[in-house]
């Protein structure tokens, strides 16, 4: 949390507010910007059938997990003439929920799509956003991807049990990092499953899974949670150990025990999901849902499925309603733990 310097403060302490100010302005800018394009592009849309015109938008920068499920599901409905014409919007910023916030205002208008998902609901709870999923119309989940526990090459903990084990005996000396919100709740679940406090815990947060990779290397931090797909080149080269796979069981292919075979019962998953406008006809929902089941069983999608080593989670009707819910209370109580 940036602290805001008084008149006492030296000029130094007034030098950084100055640029933290230039960061966040960069910041509204960048969004700025974002919004823009969509309502210029969501505006051309306006009265054309989803067949014929989608925007797909991405609630991050281009690069990452939502932005690489939007583009491969342009690719795939664009090859497949599913669509027409089908657009790619990236709208950064709240880790998603100025993305979602501009969802929430175009009621009515189906031909608007935002990929979202476990980060995402998480953000709404961490910033308490005006808007949440339920201001929206869920259409489905479509995958999940799993974290990694991993360790230098050189660790002296060869497995999970070596590191909780060192991490119960004194918890602030073994400093854990990740790439984002989600990684910091898989550390605070696996506490918690160990018997820890989550408060007593020194998380570092990084920017993006290369930099947590990163202060792992250099020592900074002796431990990191962060995605299969974004750990998988470290490991296999030597550089990085992987302790253990956070799903409920292994991985056809991936020789990781499951931090559950372990003893640590924890298998919060990283979902991907698809949501559209409130505010729109049954028949409009169904297409929608019909288009992106269409889009699910296309060639190019399957192989993105391998390419990114995503695990196949289709959940659509009532019992996405659930799911969400039930993600909701299980992360709510996370961040309680972690006293936030």
């Amino acid at each position: 949390m940036t602290e805001h310097p008084t008149e006492a403060q030296p000029p130094p302490a007034r030098t950084g507010r100055r640029t933290a100010l230039r960061i966040i302005g960069g910041a509204i800018a960048a969004a700025s910007i974002g919004i823009a394009a969509f309502g210029s592009v969501s505006s051309a849309a306006a009265g054309q059938s989803i067949s014929t015109s989608l925007t797909l938008i991405a609630p991050a920068a281009p690069g990452g997990g939502w932005d690489g499920v939007a583009r491969e599901m342009q690719q795939a409905q664009r090859a497949n003439g599913l669509v027409n014409n089908v657009q790619v919007v990236n709208m950064p910023g709240a880790g998603g929920t100025i993305a979602l916030g501009n969802l929430s205002m175009l009621e009515g208008r189906a031909n608007n799509v935002m990929v979202g998902g476990t980060g995402l609901l998480a953000a709404t709870i961490q910033y308490g956003s005006a808007a949440t999923l339920d201001d929206v119309t869920p259409l489905a989940v479509v995958v999940e991807e799993y974290d990694v526990i991993v360790v230098p090459a050189d660790s002296p903990y060869e497995t999970l049990g070596d590191l909780v084990d060192a991490w119960k005996a004194d918890p602030k000396s073994i400093p854990w990092t990740g790439g984002g919100s989600f990684d910091q709740l898989v550390v605070t679940d696996l506490a918690l499953a160990a018997g820890i406090e989550p408060v007593d815990t020194t998380y570092i947060s990084s920017d993006g899974g290369g930099e947590a990779v990163q202060a792992l290397l250099n020592g900074t931090a002796q431990a990191a949670t962060g995605g299969y797909p974004d750990n998988i080149d470290q490991i296999e080269s030597g550089r990085l150990r992987a302790l253990a796979l956070v799903a409920e069981e292994r991985i056809d292919g991936v020789d990781i025990p499951t931090a559950r075979e372990q003893g640590y019962d924890i298998t919060l998953a990283n979902w991907r999901n698809l949501s559209a406008p409130a505010g729109l006809t049954d028949a409009e929902v169904d297409e929608l849902e019909g288009l992106v089941l269409d889009t699910l069983e296309t060639p190019e999608w399957r192989s993105a499925i391998e390419r990114y080593h995503w695990t196949e989670q289709v959940i659509t009707g009532d019992e996405l309603d659930a799911f969400l819910a039930e993600e909701h209370a299980r992360i709510e109580a996370l961040y309680e733990e972690m006293g936030l």
